[in-house]
This record gives structure tokens, sequence and C-alpha cells, in this order.
């Protein structure tokens, strides 16, 4: 099953996860959009410095640390993705919390692992 994917914390950095999650979810041929503040590409994909306002995303995967996302907080809840998949040491109970009360399911995984293992 495709699933159009917003990275959250996506780099030009190779040695970054953002840039591997971004890399790998093209490979496995998800619809992705890499968001980050440091302009670039992944894989031929432009990383965008605006959020995007697209309104059909099914996951959003973050590699943000829980100390930078508040400002994103309400943008990813109006968003309404089925998923947020909070990657390791992007763990936030609060922010968990707050999409679970709004009906999205907050998952603590890898998002290179759920791709590998067929599980995303």
């Amino acid at each position: 099953m495709i699933k159009k994917t917003l990275v959250i914390g996506a780099s030009p950095n190779p040695d970054r996860y953002g840039f591997k999650a971004t890399s790998m979810l093209h490979e496995y041929k998800h619809p992705v959009v890499p968001f980050g503040l440091k302009a670039g590409e992944i894989d031929g994909l432009q990383i965008v410095k605006e959020l995007p306002t697209d309104k059909d995303f099914d996951t959003v995967t973050l590699y943000l640390g829980p100390q930078n996302q508040q400002p994103y907080y309400d943008y990813v809840i109006n968003l309404h993705p089925k998923r947020v998949v909070f990657n390791p040491g992007t763990e936030n109970p609060e922010f968990e919390k707050m999409l679970t009360e709004k009906g999205i399911e907050p998952v603590e995984a890898c998002t290179l692992v759920l791709l590998r293992t067929g599980q995303y």
C-alpha cells in the first residue's frame, strides 16, 4: 500500500537519518515530501523549506528532537495524518498524547526498520 509521507527534519546531509528515510521512502515508491531548514535535494527531490499545504498525507515521520517539535504541533494535527512516526530520539509523550486525543496514531519506531521489515 502506497503511503504519502511528510518527512519533518529532512537534511541534505547523507549521514543524517532524515536524508536516509527520505531516500528509502522514495526507493520503496512512497510519495514523499522532505521538509527541512536547509535547502538541497535527496534523490532528486527538493527539500521544501515551507510547510506543505497538502492535506493527503498518510504518515508524518519526525526527525526533530522533542525540544524542536512544539512549533509543528498544530500544523501536524491539522494535517490529520493517519499516524506520526516518532523515530528514535524524537519520542515526545506530550505531543503523542495530543495526537491520540485527535484520533491520530503516534508510533514510536524507526521508519527505516518499518520499511525494511514490510511493516510500513
